[in-house]
């Protein structure tokens, strides 16, 4: 992984088998991030898994072994007592440029991800929220 910070703007390159959220947990340690905003995503996954939230506690989650593109990437990140929550959503295609999307589960690197990062200036926290079983989230 390469990184690097100019005023709130972070910019991440991840090579092949990189694990794209242990990697992005990394980057905000190191650039000691509250919250932050998923500006881009590009570049190749493999083996990831995707949702689409049904209910409470059930993302329907669906396993892609074969690499896709990795058309648009987007969401929020942020720390919750010392752990991150990444609420990322994910736009892919096959190499016979059919398209899936959803939640981001997780997911290696194939060929390459370059990811840009707004760090915001704001609180915001995740809350579960019992008429929707969503974690919402919450402005302070």
């Amino acid at each position: 992984m390469q990184s690097k910070q100019e005023k709130d703007v972070i910019v991440i390159r991840l090579f092949p088998g990189e694990d794209i959220f242990e990697k992005l947990r990394e980057v905000c340690r190191e650039y000691r991030i509250t919250t932050a905003v998923v500006l881009s995503g590009i570049g190749q996954l493999k083996d990831f898994k995707l949702g689409y939230f049904k209910e409470k506690g059930n993302y329907a989650p669906q396993r892609f072994e074969t690499p896709h593109e990795l058309l648009s990437l987007q969401g929020n990140i942020c720390e919750e007592n010392g752990n991150y929550q990444f609420h990322l959503h994910a736009v892919l295609g096959n190499e016979s440029k059919g398209v899936v999307g959803g939640h981001l589960i997780e997911g290696a690197v194939e060929v390459t991800n370059e990811i840009a990062l707004l760090k915001v200036n704001m609180s915001i926290h995740r809350k579960l929220e019992n008429t929707t079983g969503l974690e919402g989230m919450f402005l302070e």
